[in-house]
């Protein structure tokens, strides 16, 4: 598996998810131990025979640690406040404790929840160790460590008064690890002290090169004096620097309690970084297309032998359409589909041409997809009805060239819309087999309505929403919605 992120995350919280994960899984481990009294068994023992069991536990593991990230277990403000984190800590165990709930009915099993003592064993046991490990000794760890290992490079953009007032605080008090190496400002000289001795060290047209000098962990945007549109351009230019940017403004003080934000020290900022960059998103998704592509492959091995031999024995020619696709940051990935269209001998330039047509999805001017009903095949027509000619497309989710959610792959040739989704962001995500803009429209949709769509996925991506999707993509799959043929 791998996961591809070039922005630095806080190394803190990834200490902080492994003690969850071990705190939650040993907690449910302990509660079933303890509660099924298997007397003739050690703990070793038993720990070797609960394998079923071990996988449901790793499962509800994950879901805790999306609840932990939804409920700002893993904000800097909320680590270091005691009560914050005591308080926050007990709400997301509550409603991890409801997810067991529900998950135990859905699938029907008796193994997690025959008992209620084995749900108030868990808190029992994951409560105060939770509290212990990270209110008391993480937690400390983190304030003894924060000036070297856990020290975060900060670069502020702009001269307004909240991005002053917190560097002139860190200068007497310190505890979150941030170190405010200077200023960024278009109005100001280079070199011009700014407050406390930060300077101003260049333009905000020079950050990218800062960045790389000064090995800039995060961006603070604080300006107070700037239009609508120049601040949404600095936003804008700052997020694609590959960097954790957060806003700050004096307006934010007040508008706090509407706003989920983070303090810094008593600086409310707020956190605009893409969705998309967020490692614990990443990990969930790159770990969720694993062992779902994996597991799929396996359980749909007999239907997949089956259209096989079925595409062998309809024409003559491959199985599989093979052509090279762009993914990620426009790497290219060889992309898979079930044959569908007839070979015919002597015309193979002819057939590459439209079968790259009918996997590119050409546009007419209505904007549906151009199709040639005579080259396709009786069981290619099945096929693309049932949407089961993209199955072996769970290979490339497999090796990481695509996700189950993101935006459909763009062919080699399609200078135009790996263009256009260049010029929206959309190219810094892994392709999809669905994705936002096939549950809104699927062939219905013209490609720029399509980026249009790719683009508010990357701005508001997250493992729920990824959840929401694939079962959309169900529904429409069963119901045939969007697709033209």
């Amino acid at each position: 598996m791998k996961i591809v992120n070039n922005k630095r995350t806080a190394k803190y919280k990834y200490i902080f998810v492994i003690a969850d994960v071990i705190v939650i899984f040993m907690s449910f481990f302990f509660s079933i131990f303890v509660l099924k009294k298997y007397e003739e068994l050690s703990l070793f023992e038993f720990f070797k025979k609960s394998e079923p069991i071990l996988l449901i536990f790793f499962v509800l593991t994950i879901v805790f640690l999306i609840i932990f990230q939804f409920n700002g277990l893993y904000r800097i403000n909320i680590i270091l406040n005691r009560a914050s984190h005591l308080i926050t800590s007990i709400k997301a165990l509550y409603y991890g404790a409801l997810n067991i709930v529900l998950i135990s009915f859905l699938i029907k099993s008796t193994d997690i929840i025959d008992s209620r003592l084995i749900i108030f064993t868990f808190i029992l046991f994951a409560l105060p160790t939770l509290y212990i490990v990270r209110v008391e000794l993480l937690r400390y760890l983190y304030i003894k460590l924060k000036n070297n290992q856990f020290r975060r490079n900060v670069l502020i953009v702009g001269d307004g008064k909240s991005g002053k007032l917190l560097a002139t605080k860190l200068m007497f008090e310190n505890p979150l690890g941030i170190e405010i190496l200077g200023f960024v400002d278009d109005d100001l000289e280079i070199g011009e002290e700014v407050v406390s001795e930060k300077k101003v060290l260049g333009k905000i047209s020079q950050l990218p090169e800062i960045i790389k000098y000064l090995k800039i962990d995060e961006i603070l945007i604080a300006v107070d004096d700037e239009g609508y549109e120049r601040l949404l351009q600095i936003l804008d230019d700052c997020k694609k620097l590959n960097v954790k940017v957060r806003l700050t403004s004096e307006l934010f003080g007040v508008v706090a309690r509407k706003v989920s934000t983070e303090k810094y020290i008593d600086i409310p900022v707020i956190d605009v970084s893409p969705s998309y960059f967020n490692t614990l998103n990443l990990v969930f998704k790159r770990v969720f297309d694993f062992i779902i592509s994996l597991a799929l492959i396996i359980l749909l091995s007999p239907i997949l032998i089956i259209i096989v031999i079925l595409v062998k024995i309809s024409s003559t020619g491959p199985i599989l359409f093979k052509n090279y696709a762009v993914g990620k940051d426009g790497k290219q990935f060889m992309f898979y589909k079930f044959r569908s269209m007839y070979n015919i001998d002597g015309e193979d330039e002819e057939r590459k041409k439209m079968m790259i047509q009918f996997i590119k999805q050409d546009e007419e001017p209505n904007g549906r997809k151009i199709i040639n009903q005579k080259r396709v095949t009786w069981i290619g027509k099945m096929l693309r009805k049932t949407s089961l000619d993209e199955l072996p497309q769970l290979w490339s989710i497999l090796k990481g060239d695509m996700s189950f959610v993101g935006p459909r792959p763009a062919l080699f040739n399609q200078d135009d819309l790996v263009a256009l989704r260049t010029r929206h962001g959309v190219h810094m995500l892994v392709p999809g087999l669905t994705g936002w803009a096939q549950v809104n429209g699927r062939d219905e949709l013209p490609i720029p309505e399509k980026v249009k769509l790719d683009e508010e996925y990357l701005q508001h991506q997250s493992f729920v929403r990824d959840l929401l999707i694939l079962w959309r993509t169900v529904v429409n799959v069963l119901a045939q919605k969007g697709v033209s043929h």
